[in-house]
């Protein structure tokens, strides 16, 4: 098993949740928690904890971002005018490897961050390497020519679990991609119910 694989497996492990949809998670045949305790934690949550796993499933959906990084997202998501919730899903929702993953062009988001960092992905005509870096309405997301035949874009494309959303326009022939407009909460094909209102009250609070 490659260490991405166990890193998503270890999350839907944790959360209990086939938070990606994927048909091989182990909680479609196990649906209590890891470790040697597992099927005895049903206990109620605490509203701390149901606020602390809200944060761990959205961060740990997006490739499991470390905490700086996402408290910095929060942050901008809290400075912007509007919902914060809203604001920090279109901010997740605009990274580069959260759109190469909606687009189709891989099939998982640890295999995005990958992707991207080995300089696979060209925005607006020119290479792009940095997972994080954020797209704007408008931009053309490419995967570079030598690599539109490589066995994981190739299988990527053909999946069936999900579907394309509508505020990204991908053109599978041609692999690339227009980023249409930032999302908000109701727009995202998330597999799982997520509560980023429970996120700010975790912030609030922490």
């Amino acid at each position: 098993m490659t260490k991405r694989t166990a890193a998503k497996h270890k999350i839907d492990r944790r959360m209990g949740e086939n938070i990606w949809g994927r048909p091989k998670s182990p909680v479609n045949r196990r649906d209590y928690g890891p470790g040697q305790h597992g099927q005895r934690r049903k206990g109620k949550i605490s509203d701390f904890g149901l606020q602390l796993r809200a944060k761990q499933k959205l961060k740990g959906y997006y490739g499991d971002l470390t905490e700086k990084q996402f408290r910095r997202i929060f942050r901008e998501a809290e400075r912007v005018r509007g919902d914060t919730g809203e604001n920090l899903i279109g901010l997740l929702e605009r990274r580069l490897d959260a759109v190469v993953y909606r687009a189709k062009f891989v099939p998982t988001v640890f295999a995005a961050r990958q992707f991207v960092n080995h300089g696979h992905v060209l925005v607006n005509g020119g290479k792009v390497n940095i997972p994080s870096y954020r797209v704007r309405e408008g931009d053309v997301i490419e995967v570079r020519e030598r690599s539109k035949r490589l066995a994981t874009v190739l299988e990527a494309t053909q999946l069936p679990e999900r579907d394309v959303p509508e505020y990204i326009a991908v053109d599978h022939d041609k692999m690339t991609a227009t980023f249409v407009r930032a999302p908000g909460l109701e727009d995202v094909p998330y597999q799982v119910i997520m509560e980023p209102n429970l996120v700010i009250e975790f912030y609030a609070q922490n």
